[in-house]
């Protein structure tokens, strides 16, 4: 019994023992496991710290390079908007200088025209001094003739002065009229001769100015190095360029511009557009500029076409044949004496129209006529003979009306009109190119003048009427006869003429002619 006693004691003793030694041991791996999760925890702490700062590093390094993208658009922009100022400035400049150019130009002309008026001062100084020569010769002859008469007359000294007085004095005024007459032909062959030459030193100072304007595109390039991409290797771009466009590229000293120059103003928009394109995309060779001259011509045929349909339905103008459109578009691109053939083409249609309504006459016809009567100068640089001329087979060769056709060849009165058509066409033609701003000066100007005309040709002794007529370049006087002699009439037209240019400022010259007309009335009863 003690001895179960005992080896249950044992048996608890080694059970407590093992319990304790358990409790131990999991302690102590519990303490292990612990500080391991601790360390793992510390591990992966520092890791996700680590991570951080990695990721704060490349944040940072994101909002610098951010930064520095926004400060270069920034610059980009800046640097930009100063290029464009001073391109403006340039411009500016460009103006102001032109604008110079153009007062000293008409500063020349001004000292021309005052140096021509002093010679004819002169000369018509000689001319008086000639007559003056001329009856004081006759005065010493009428005195010889006074002491003949006075022998071999019974007549009384004063009769036969008197007599010889009126007989010499008619004879004198008709002798120096046809002299003068003479010497007013001389002077006129003279100064035709002179006004031609002149006309053409005109021609030839001031014909660059107009050329520059209507045959010269100015390209504008992003810098200066573009000029040298343009020209190519050995020149290869830019012959290129003028082969594939029939332009001539001018590449000068101008900063950052390169000058298209030719006649032909829809190739010469092609041109710009095509280099516009390549300037643009950068790629620039002869394969490309073959690709993108095409392109724009393509572009320019499109635009053409839509300028002519919008054009037809502004004016409401339908069944025009497709080519006659197109030639309508064209005239967006031509222009005449500054102004553009499109435009003037529109305004006579529209007004050509209004006169028609007002007139009963066919409204639609006339607005047909009107915007079709300068079609000939869409092509009038490429083929022989007035544009008149090339509009009536273009008309004729897409079937308008014959009241078409005659108006366009009547409205510059190369042909007589043959309908109220025609004549609503001229007239329409010459209002659109003599609205305000064509010419410069004023209705009440205008007729202010035609007055001043009338009232001095009035105020001279023996004039029954005066009538200013081609728009103030001519007035014609009309005198009594009983009171105007034919001999009178010469003197009575330069002393108008005198007084006119004493009084009166106006453009051009004023033409004087008299009119001396005697009728006889009776009466068969």
């Amino acid at each position: 019994m003690n001895l179960g006693i005992q080896i249950t004691l044992r048996t608890v003793t080694i059970g407590l023992t093992l319990w304790s030694i358990g409790m131990v041991l999991g302690y102590f791996l519990r303490r292990f496991i612990v500080e391991s999760k601790i360390k793992d925890g510390e591990k992966l702490a520092k890791m996700i710290i680590s991570e951080a700062e990695k990721e704060a590093i490349n944040l940072k390094r994101e909002a610098e390079i951010e930064t520095k993208d926004y400060r270069y658009k920034a610059k980009t922009e800046v640097e930009s908007e100063i290029k464009e100022r001073k391109n403006e400035i340039q411009q500016v400049e460009r103006k102001t200088a032109q604008k110079e150019a153009d007062a000293e130009k008409r500063l020349l002309v001004t000292s021309q025209k005052e140096r021509e008026t002093s010679k004819k001062e002169r000369d018509v100084g000689e001319m008086e001094k000639k007559i003056q020569e001329q009856e004081s010769r006759y005065q010493s002859l009428i005195d010889e003739e006074l002491l003949k008469l006075e022998k071999i007359s019974g007549l009384s000294m004063q009769d036969a002065k008197e007599e010889l007085k009126t007989n010499l004095f008619h004879e004198a005024r008709n002798e120096a009229a046809n002299e003068l007459r003479k010497i007013e032909e001389d002077k006129k062959t003279q100064l035709e001769e002179k006004a031609q030459k002149t006309i053409g030193l005109a021609i030839q100072r001031f014909a660059s100015d107009h050329v520059a304007e209507s045959t010269v595109s100015i390209v504008d390039l992003p810098n200066d190095e573009m000029k040298g991409r343009i020209i190519g290797r050995e020149g290869r771009n830019i012959r290129a360029l003028e082969i594939a466009t029939g332009m001539d590229l001018i590449i000068d000293d101008t900063p950052e511009a390169v000058i298209l120059s030719g006649f032909d103003p829809i190739r010469r928009e092609t041109a710009r557009l095509a280099l516009e394109k390549l300037i643009s995309d950068g790629r620039i060779h002869p394969g490309r500029i073959e690709e993108v001259v095409n392109k724009s011509k393509k572009e320019i045929a499109t635009k053409i076409r839509e300028e002519g349909e919008k054009t037809a339905l502004e004016c409401g103008i339908d069944g025009l044949h497709p080519e006659e459109i197109k030639l309508i578009g064209r005239l967006k691109f031509r222009t005449s004496y500054s102004q553009n053939i499109l435009l003037h083409s529109k305004e006579v249609c529209f007004l050509a129209g209004m006169m028609a309504a007002e007139l009963g006459a066919n409204v639609k016809l006339a607005k047909r006529a009107g915007l079709l009567h300068d079609i000939g100068k869409a092509i009038d640089h490429q083929t022989d003979g007035t544009h008149t001329q090339i509009g009536v087979d273009i008309a004729r060769r897409y079937r308008e009306p014959k009241v078409v056709l005659n108006a366009i060849a009547a409205h510059h009165e190369d042909v007589e009109p043959e309908s109220i058509i025609a004549v609503l066409v001229a007239a329409a033609d010459t209002l659109s190119a003599s609205r305000p701003g064509a010419r410069r000066e004023m209705l009440e100007t205008y007729v202010k003048r035609l007055g001043q005309l009338e009232e001095i040709g009035n105020s001279f002794k023996g004039v029954e009427k005066t009538y200013a007529i081609q728009a103030g370049r001519e007035i014609r006087i009309v005198v009594e006869p009983e009171v105007i002699k034919d001999p009178d009439t010469q003197f009575l037209a330069k002393d108008i003429a005198q007084k006119i240019e004493k009084e009166m400022a106006y453009p051009g010259e004023i033409k004087v002619t008299v009119l001396r007309e005697t009728r006889a009335v009776e009466y068969a009863r």
